[in-house]
């Protein structure tokens, strides 16, 4: 039963994408909440941290943000704070959440009960003025680097953009090679920032230690980079990497003949279609690269990750109907506001087997439908949806690293690394690398299910073994000493 009120809590949090400002209410100012309120819901096998931020404003009402830091939600707004006789109350809406508790005698502490979806959890919030420190993260590097680091900005002439990133370069005379990393999908920043983690900062940094320059930056409008993000497709996405292909170009320390492309993820797809728009590409590396469209790649992970949650084989079916139906909506639009209603119909009728009681328990049903039909029909979804990763894979001819973990529950691998192992072959590709790592997950973190619910939890940010894996093959590939 927990397992479920966990797994509500971040479906429901996942729809936030914490946008929204600040929720303010009239409160009885009696006790000072002003302050961090922390704590943590006691789940099987792991904890779920609560983090409510709470201000006095000078109208004397409080106003509080909530932060779920290991589903990587942050500011999402409590619409209201309130005092009902010695109970203070946080009512969060947006995800149907109500946390109701009592002061202890110093007011240091609340003692209460977490409420969702139906479902009570005790949780007790402890108060402090101070900011929590953020969870350890051991392999966030730390300056001084023995290395050079600037800042940089170049256009992207097609799109009449500008982005923006880091260059990291080793000591020593060059040119030097270089690569450019390739975030996943989802609005990611240089360092493709993710549920505590900086996975790009931490394998720019080994990486150029190793002898090797790097180019990280921040996707289209997102960070210091203009453009916008929410209009983007992945062949976009391809322009943008171009574009730092031609910067890098410019650079006196950087060997224009050595410049290659490390793709994460949705990455994963972009690299081998940049590969193949020009010849100044010069070798790839894909961690966890799709080589199945995304439609297959959605089902596939939601069955997986529903699997490693404990969820029954009715459930899973279940949502694999629905998921279903939606693609078969979202495959053929001809009128998007009829295919909208469409939707709409088809996710609504998954509720109507609950009662007007676990309805409200949902909270507001309406903005979570119209923001996943508003996903299913953005132009970025209707491209990665149907887009086919192998024929760009057969076309690649410059050497190839394709790594992935064995419990990738996001692009599992034994799929994904054989199909791309066969479009190479049959590409003609004659120099390429295919490998599963044990133990690894999406992030490529040591992992003991694979299930996102860790990515927070986990210390490591990314394997020593995977950073030695592409370490040595860029080492070997392009002559580095």
């Amino acid at each position: 039963m927990q397992k479920e009120i966990r797994s509500m809590i971040f479906a429901l949090l996942v729809l936030t994408i914490v946008t929204m400002p600040f929720g303010v209410a009239n409160a009885q100012a009696t006790p000072d909440l002003a302050g961090i309120w922390a704590g943590a819901l006691e789940l099987p096998g792991a904890e779920l941290e609560m983090i409510f931020r709470v201000a006095s404003e000078p109208d004397g009402v409080w106003s509080a943000t909530l932060d779920v830091p290991a589903q990587g939600a942050t500011g999402i707004p409590v619409t209201e704070v309130r005092q009902d006789g010695e109970t203070i109350i946080f009512d969060v809406a947006l995800i149907a959440g109500i946390y109701s508790g009592q002061l202890n005698s110093d007011g240091t502490a609340l003692e209460g009960i977490w409420e969702q979806s139906g479902m009570q959890i005790p949780l007790t919030l402890q108060k402090t003025l101070e900011e929590l420190a953020g969870p350890n993260r051991p392999q966030e590097p730390k300056p001084p680097y023995p290395y050079s680091e600037v800042d940089v900005k170049y256009p992207n002439h097609k799109a009449g953009i500008e982005l923006a990133g880091t260059l990291t370069v080793p000591e020593g005379d060059g040119p030097h090679p270089v690569v450019i990393l390739i975030s996943g999908s989802g609005a990611q920043n240089r360092d493709e920032e993710l549920m505590g983690h900086k996975p790009f900062h931490v394998l720019a940094d080994y990486l150029t230690r190793r002898g090797i320059a790097v180019l990280r930056f921040d996707d289209r409008g997102v960070g210091e980079s203009t453009g916008n993000f929410a209009t983007a497709t992945t062949l976009d996405f391809t322009d943008d990497v171009l574009a730092g292909v031609e910067f890098l170009k410019t650079r006196p320390e950087i060997d224009p003949a050595r410049i290659g492309l490390i793709g994460h993820s949705e990455g994963g797809l972009v690299a081998p279609m940049a590969a193949n728009a020009t010849s100044d590409v010069a070798f790839i590396v894909l961690m966890a690269g799709p080589a199945v469209n995304g439609e297959q790649i959605s089902l596939l992970q939601t069955d997986l990750i529903l699997r490693a949650s404990g969820a029954s084989e009715e459930d899973i079916a279940e949502q694999r109907e629905l998921l279903e139906a939606l693609f078969e909506l979202a495959r053929n639009v001809d009128d998007m506001e009829q295919t909208a209603t469409a939707m709409r119909d088809v996710l609504m009728a998954s509720f109507e087997t609950l009662s007007e009681e676990e309805l409200a328990a949902l909270g507001d049903v309406e903005t979570a439908i119209a923001v996943q039909i508003s996903q299913l029909l953005s132009p970025w979804y209707q491209f990665f949806m149907t887009y086919d990763p192998m024929p760009a894979l057969k076309d690649v001819t410059c050497p190839v690293l394709a790594i992935n973990g064995s419990k990738d529950l996001q692009v599992p691998s034994q799929l994904n690394l054989s199909l791309i192992e066969q479009a190479l072959q049959e590409g003609g590709n004659k120099n390429y690398t295919v490998l599963e790592l044990a133990d690894l997950n999406h992030l490529f973190q040591t992992a003991q299910t694979g299930s996102p619910d860790e990515y927070y939890l986990i210390e490591e940010t990314m394997s020593p073994v995977a950073l030695e894996v592409m370490g040595d093959w860029l080492v070997q590939v392009t002559g580095v000493k």
